[in-house]
């Protein structure tokens, strides 16, 4: 599995319509992307916000970041949407550990 962070901060002058707009159809364009596992979105209340994308390979995750309309997004968010951002690729799993609650049946 490859995991990408992509962390950003959006520019406070970007049109936000644009924005969702861009952003909807960028996460339905990796969701019909072939080895896509999952994406995960997050938000801060500083408004540094992350996508999670877990991809099966790095080949999968190189098709992605390769899409033609990927690329066309790519650089209208570089002019348009981000203040900054920051993408982290990390290939390797040295340790993951899962909980999950369960409430107990009680008569």
């Amino acid at each position: 599995m490859v995991i990408a962070l992509f962390e950003f901060r959006l520019r406070g002058d970007i049109d936000i319509a644009e924005w969702e707009q861009t952003f909807e159809r960028m996460v339905a364009l990796a969701s019909e992307m072939p080895g896509l596992i999952s994406i995960d979105g997050f938000a801060s209340p500083d408004g540094t916000r992350l996508a999670v994308v877990r991809f099966e390979s790095d080949e999968a995750l190189q098709a992605w970041k390769n899409d033609p309309e990927h690329l066309r997004a790519q650089g209208r968010g570089r002019e348009a949407f981000f203040d900054t951002y920051k993408v982290t690729v990390a290939s390797s799993i040295l340790r993951e550990y899962e909980s999950q609650r369960t409430e107990l049946a009680t008569n």
